[in-house]
């Protein structure tokens, strides 16, 4: 058996005690302690402790500590228990420990994955031009059970995703371009599945934004065109005017657009 012997304040914490004991060979630190600790496990001078008491009260200590650290960590923001697992797990905390905290801060309400997931939805809906399915993977990484994800995206209907892949297809065609309807079409397509939209959504938005005027297509083509004729030059008669369909065909234009282009640098 040890004999507590003095209990300090730590200078640079107020709320943790230094504790040191006689373990037969005269006073020594033994370990630190913090005040809810020091309380619950009645900690006086001249009290004697066995080995488990000791190792109980410094497991409850580091559960403690590291109950703490989540709370300072929760008090940013609110957090998916998967998120304050890999914190405490970064934080080098033994997993037997996290697995308490964990129990604890569920107990106190401090972690429902539910109320976070419903939450983020809503933050993300409100505050980013992310579609369902960007949200849905963010929810996943952070450890949200699929039929949790389910019920939170019910907060970021259809009619407003429909609206926010609108307007960037607004946003997208109002940029001067070169490119033929059909490559514009497909980078606006890519960005939107890159934002996380679904098929139907993407189709919805372009019909409502696309811009199909043949004087735009005419510019473009031209534009293209242009280039290519510089790079074929050399070529004369029918191989000049294949690879000419060919390449302004992988720039997506049409046939018929291709052969009036050509008509026209024809008679120039």
């Amino acid at each position: 058996m040890a004999i507590i012997t003095k209990i300090t304040t730590q200078q640079k914490n107020q709320d943790r005690y230094n504790i040191f004991m006689d373990y037969g060979k005269g006073e020594q630190f033994a370990f630190s302690v913090d005040s809810d600790i020091l309380i619950k496990f009645q900690l006086k001078k001249g009290m004697e402790l066995d080995e488990f008491s000791i190792v109980e009260i410094g497991y409850q200590d580091d559960i403690r500590k590291a109950y703490n650290l989540a709370v300072q960590f929760l008090a940013r923001r609110i957090r998916s228990e998967k998120e304050i697992r890999d914190y405490l797990n970064k934080k080098e905390v033994e997993h037997p420990v996290i697995h308490e905290v964990i129990h604890k801060l569920k107990g106190q309400k401090y972690i429902n994955d539910a109320e976070f997931a419903k939450a983020f939805v809503r933050t993300m809906a409100n505050t980013t031009d992310k579609g369902s399915d960007v949200i849905r993977m963010e929810l996943k990484e952070k450890g949200i059970a699929e039929e949790i994800q389910n019920q939170a995206l019910a907060e970021y209907p259809k009619e407003q995703q429909i609206e926010k892949a609108i307007k960037i297809g607004e946003k997208f065609f109002k940029k001067p371009s070169k490119d033929s309807i059909k490559i514009q079409r497909q980078k606006l397509e890519q960005q939107l599945l890159r934002k996380g939209y679904s098929f139907e959504m993407i189709q919805i938005a372009i019909q409502e934004t696309i811009n199909e005027e043949e004087e735009d297509e005419l510019e473009a083509i031209r534009y293209q065109g242009e280039k290519a004729h510089r790079k074929f030059a050399k070529y004369t008669g029918f191989e000049f005017e294949q690879k000419m369909k060919q390449a302004l065909y992988r720039k997506g234009f049409s046939i018929n657009l291709i052969e009036k282009f050509l008509s026209e640098i024809e008679k120039s």
